[in-house]
């Protein structure tokens, strides 16, 4: 904007939600919606969803290189010994689980990160070291299955189960949710999962995490914001609803009058559009190649074709009834089928969100402490004038 079109305020109006507003520069990975592609750092995040493991995909954004056999081993090691609670914080997570009653997992996991970060005794940011910040990042980050577990297992009258340090990220977080071996197909879908939405770009929660990690705010506070925007339905809180979809509509036959009917209602399908992609999302092609694996492994295939059929009819119906729109199914849309698939309780589907997420919000937060400038935008005041005396 030149100084003659600029506002006499001196205040630069930007589109609503910044949408296409670039405020920072990050080596982390991009979104391009119009290809249909997202990459983390300079390779191809499908890709790496399926051929690296968590771990190696962790390093990458957390250190910049893709780890080869053996710096990944020892990354899975350094991960093994921060993964377990600090002392005294397993009582605390009880108190939390008999008085959070009915509320979502993921604000009952907000106040058990805020709490672990008090109990690790972690620093601002501001005043750590390279070393110090991506320590407090890892552990904060490692932590999240874990808290997310032993809530779930509290609230559910039962004991925590102590991570294993010869699992990887995937694993652990089943186990210790069931206190029993997963099998192999259920932790290679539920890592791809986890890969495919580490990150994503600047998205709500990643750059609510950023904001606060510009005031120089220790590790946990800022994963804590990132939780806390990602516990919006607009942001986090589809997959579950994607699942409850499917399950209304019921079976083949009844799903294209049920979408029409919906979409003559003027009814949000949920798991199509995004804010981004303008057709289809690689995520949710991705996690339905994965969920046909599991349906050939002889995880509920009649669910799997259901959802490939409603997904198929509302693309068609979309076409027929908003020709002018275009749009796909996101990745939420899969990610419920296959979290049940794998069998995770409806109530941590968000959650689970979470325990991929806080990895990337860690990375992000690292990067954004190279940067000692607050971040501190502007409101342009449009209600009653103020009297001056």
């Amino acid at each position: 904007m030149t100084a003659s079109t600029q506002p006499a305020d001196g205040l630069i109006t930007v589109p609503r939600g910044l949408a296409g507003v670039a405020v920072t520069d990050t080596e982390i990975g991009d979104v391009r919606g119009a290809e249909g592609f997202y990459h983390y750092r300079q390779y191809d995040a499908t890709e790496l969803a399926r051929s690296a493991s968590l771990e190696q995909v962790w390093a990458l954004l957390l250190d910049g290189a893709l780890p080869d056999d053996a710096a990944a081993a020892d990354f899975v090691a350094e991960l093994a010994t921060l993964r377990h609670l600090p002392p005294g914080l397993s009582q605390l997570l009880t108190a939390l689980a008999s008085t959070a009653g009915s509320a979502e997992p993921l604000a009952v996991l907000r106040s058990a990160v805020s709490a672990a970060g008090t109990s690790l005794g972690l620093r601002p940011l501001w005043d750590g070291n390279p070393q110090s910040r991506r320590h407090d990042a890892l552990v904060v980050a490692a932590l999240v299955p874990t808290l997310l577990a032993g809530l779930h297992r509290f609230r559910n009258g039962a004991e925590p189960i102590e991570p294993r340090d010869d699992l990887g990220h995937a694993a652990n977080y089943l186990w210790m949710l069931r206190g029993e071996e997963p099998s192999a197909v259920d932790v290679a879908a539920l890592q791809r999962y986890l890969v495919t939405t580490v990150d994503h770009g600047f998205n709500a929660s990643t750059f609510t995490a950023r904001v606060v990690a510009s005031t120089g705010a220790d590790a946990a506070a800022c994963t804590v914001a990132g939780i806390g925007a990602l516990s919006g339905p607009l942001h986090g809180g589809a997959p579950s609803r994607a699942l409850d979809m499917l399950h209304a509509i019921g079976t083949l036959d009844a799903a294209e009058p049920w979408l029409r009917a919906a979409l003559d209602r003027g009814d949000r399908l949920m798991g199509f559009g995004h804010a981004v992609y303008r057709g289809a999302d690689p995520r949710s092609e991705l996690l339905r190649d994965t969920v046909r694996d599991l349906a050939d492994a002889g995880r509920d295939p009649a669910l799997v074709d259901l959802a490939v059929h409603v997904e198929r009819t509302a693309l068609d119906l979309l076409t027929e009834l908003r020709p002018n729109r275009a749009m796909g199914t996101n990745v939420e849309f899969y990610a419920g089928v296959l979290m049940k698939l794998v069998d995770l309780p409806p109530e941590l589907f968000s959650a689970t969100f979470a325990v991929a997420r806080s990895i990337g919000w860690c990375a992000h937060v690292l990067e954004q402490t190279t940067d000692r400038k607050i971040v501190r935008p502007s409101a342009r005041y449009t209600g009653p004038q103020p009297t001056r005396r």
